[in-house]
């Protein structure tokens, strides 16, 4: 059966979502690597940590996307953004010091984030009333494939191309031919570097997103940055839905954020787990999670209420951290003595959980709540707001809290849950009333027959 436009487009689009989630997983699973091959510590892990794809230079890549979206159409951002996300990690993959790798971080975090709010405003705006939550789960989907596939691939480079000896070093030059232990992380962001090309290539083909067009055959205004600021930011209803959603997504997100680019760290330093044991946990974790945005978001985020489904996956996630921080570490003498099956009771709740998680909302909500005139700008200083907040919050996890020690780790789970506390009340109190209507019954509703 022939697939529709609007799916192609939804499939095409959520490649982005695939290379923006491949990158910050990739880069976790090289940072000890890199910390051995480069000689830096824990706040320079710290510091790589923030300004890529995870925190500030998505946060930063999101502002100028979410603008350039909105002024010059989605399609802009689709025909050049994925050729600077390969400049990036074709710098990653070549980089022989530590400000290459910074450079190649940087660069290709600021794409991950420019194209985030054109991803997800192009998906809904070509989606019918009764198919936006299904689209936007197949995004969903796509990003959790980013994980699982680069994990299952880390997992089988570690069989092949090991990156330590028996002795904890960094395997010497000329281990690989003329290559040394990073080769199997090279090759990480070398397969990476090629999709992302497959990507452009059909991206660069989509037609512009039917609604924006239509609004700018309306006359709707181009904006500059700071009249959309202002259009943004002085209406209370914008400035009531973006309190919302920020609250929603960014307690939620600093623990998803802290995981994406720690986890495997955390596990190897405070959980003394070796590589292929991590990379099984990782891409355990991560197959669950797509099959939870298409098996449950996907398929009822359009049937079930959103209140619902929003307190399920939301008790989940907490449940999870719960199991971890307080069962499933034990202390004895300042070390991990044995996570055993509890830490797979973990894996199963947060990788079911963030299938159909507060970032599932919110990328939906994002695009319903505001109108197409600023729809991505408004994203962009969502994303802008939440990856610098979890920007300040990786700085101060691994640098501040010591989460490479046990007693860190745990004292950084317990704030942790309080987050995830905080969305889940939040999420379930103020739910909005979207469902099934169309996007611009909801902004009449909202804003009234004129936008301001």
């Amino acid at each position: 059966m022939a697939l529709s436009q609007e799916k192609k487009g939804t499939i095409a689009v959520s490649l982005t979502n695939f290379l923006d989630s491949g990158c910050i997983v990739a880069s976790s699973v090289a940072l000890a690597a890199w910390a051995i091959a480069f000689n830096f510590d824990n706040v320079w892990v710290s510091i790589l940590g923030a300004v890529g794809a995870n925190a500030f230079g998505a946060a930063v890549g999101a502002l100028i996307g979410g603008f350039l979206a909105d002024r010059f159409g989605r399609k802009f951002i689709y025909t050049y953004n994925l050729l600077v996300y390969a400049a990036g990690v074709f710098i990653i993959m070549c980089a022989v010091n530590l400000p290459m790798l910074c450079l190649g971080i940087v660069v290709s975090g600021l794409s991950v984030g420019a194209g985030v709010p054109s991803s997800w405003s192009y998906i809904s705006e070509m989606s019918s009333s009764t198919s936006r939550a299904a689209n936007i789960g197949i995004s969903q989907f796509a990003w959790s494939c980013g994980p699982a596939v680069i994990f299952v691939i880390a997992l089988l480079f570690s069989f092949a191309f090991p990156t330590f000896g028996p002795d904890g070093a960094l395997l010497p030059a000329g281990t690989y031919g003329p290559f040394d232990g990073l080769f199997a992380m090279r090759l990480l962001f070398l397969i990476l570097f090629v999709v992302a090309l497959v990507a452009w290539n059909l991206q660069r083909k989509l037609e512009e997103s039917k609604d924006w067009t239509e609004k700018q055959q309306a006359g709707a205004p181009r904006d500059t940055f700071v009249a959309m600021m202002r259009r943004a930011l002085t209406n209370s209803v914008n400035v009531k839905s973006i309190v919302f959603l920020v609250a929603v997504y960014l307690t939620w997100n600093i623990v998803a954020g802290t995981m994406g680019q720690f986890m495997p760290y955390m596990y190897a330093a405070a959980g003394h787990l070796d590589d292929t044991t991590i990379s099984l946990l990782q891409a355990v974790m991560w197959v669950l999670t797509a099959v939870g945005s298409l098996a449950i978001f996907s398929k009822f985020g359009d049937r079930i209420p959103h209140r619902i489904l929003f307190a399920a996956t939301a008790l989940m996630a907490l449940a999870a951290w719960v199991v971890m921080v307080f069962f499933g570490m034990q202390l004895e003498a300042g070390a991990a003595d044995s996570w055993g099956w509890l830490l797979w009771v973990f894996v199963a709740l947060w990788g079911i959980s963030a299938g159909f998680s507060a970032q599932c909302f919110y990328a939906l909500w994002s695009t319903e709540l505001f109108p197409t005139l600023y729809r991505g700008g408004v994203q962009g200083i969502m994303f802008f707001l939440v990856r610098g907040v979890l920007g300040i919050w990786s700085l101060v996890a691994v640098a501040g809290l010591g989460v490479e020690t046990p007693a860190g780790f745990v004292t950084a789970g317990i704030i942790m849950c309080g987050f995830l506390l905080v969305s889940l009340v939040v999420g379930v109190v103020w739910c909005p009333n979207t469902q099934g209507r169309t996007l611009d019954e909801i902004t009449e509703e909202r804003y009234g027959k004129h936008v301001d």
